[in-house]
């Protein structure tokens, strides 16, 4: 009885406190999400996985992106599967993955095949990155970035030449049954040891709307959380500028992103029941994020990077101002 009511449960997107949201969670999009980042390079791979629940099954849609070169390929299979125990993913020979190995193939020349090593996940907590909101059922999506570092060793194809990767490695996951009408994303390593992530989008609870954001920095073996309730938050959102501010009782984030616009990549999202994808985001694959930290009045970081990801996303891209 007990697990059937926790299936039931998570079946709304919330997990409990100390659960695993890893795990596919049975609602209409579970959402796998890498970026590797390769300074020494100035290259980025992203992959991008959405397991869409329709009336007939499963199905998914995958993306490879890539910087320098504006490489975005993507393709969707008829079926898919969302691991219900823990962290893993397959869409067909498009898309393999689990937290040692990430192997996206679609075609000749659009491939990448990379394990998994030296990795920084999420510290075992009672929340992930959404805090207390994790446990509320219903809510438009969730999020987690459950890898905030680590070492992604393998090869590529991204059009014309095959590479050798020796990137940073982050990782997240999103889930719910809808995307929100607006939503705002980054994510950069600005340092060697440090890793920033954000995202934030319109909600609607009931008849309570709200537009919350939340932020995740990683400084060495620090990791800082802030967003509702705990942290005060005011965050502002274009094509091209993102700004986010958080203070909690210890401590206070400021980011300030921007990028060309031109360069964003137009991504599309999945109609789960339709089966059929909708151009609602523009991601910037390397933009400009800085980041500072304080803990009291004490900066305890700052950094910045060039090679920043940003995202901004809407009912009719390319329009709208996000703010909360």
């Amino acid at each position: 009885m007990l697990a059937r009511l926790l299936a039931a449960y998570r079946r709304t997107g919330a997990d409990p406190p100390f659960g695993d949201p890893m795990r596919a969670h049975g609602v209409g999009m579970e959402g796998y999400y890498w970026r590797l980042t390769d300074d020494a390079a100035g290259r980025v791979v992203v992959a991008i996985c959405g397991v869409a629940r329709a009336d007939d099954g499963p199905w998914a849609m995958v993306i490879l992106a890539a910087h320098p070169g504006a490489f975005v390929r993507v393709a969707t299979t008829r079926t898919a599967w969302a691991d219900p125990l823990g962290l893993g993913v397959r869409a067909e020979r498009a898309l393999v993955a689990d937290a040692g190995r990430l192997r996206v193939d679609l075609g000749a020349d659009a491939w990448v095949d990379v394990a998994l090593g030296e990795r920084r996940e999420w510290p075992r907590r009672a929340f992930g990155a959404l805090g207390v909101a994790q446990a509320v059922p219903g809510l438009h999506q969730y999020w987690h970035p459950h890898l905030l570092g680590g070492r992604a060793v393998g090869r590529a194809r991204l059009g014309g030449e095959e590479v050798a990767l020796d990137a940073a490695a982050y990782g997240e996951k999103n889930w719910g049954a809808a995307f929100s009408d607006h939503w705002w994303w980054g994510q950069a390593f600005p340092d060697a040891d440090a890793c920033v992530a954000f995202a934030g989008g319109r909600i609607r609870v009931g008849p309570v709307g709200a537009a919350p954001t939340a932020v995740v920095v990683r400084v060495g073996s620090e990791h800082v959380r802030l967003g509702p309730p705990a942290a005060r938050m005011a965050t502002a959102a274009t094509d091209g500028a993102w700004r986010v501010r958080g203070r909690s009782p210890r401590f206070s984030v400021l980011l300030e992103g921007d990028a060309d616009d031109s360069t964003a990549a137009a991504l599309p999202v999945p109609l789960p029941a339709e089966r059929a994808l909708e151009p609602r985001s523009r991601q910037v694959l390397a933009g400009r994020l800085a980041v500072t930290l304080w803990r009291g009045r004490r900066v305890l970081y700052r950094g910045e990077s060039a090679l920043a990801g940003l995202e901004h996303g809407t009912m009719r891209p390319g329009r709208g101002e996000p703010r909360s």
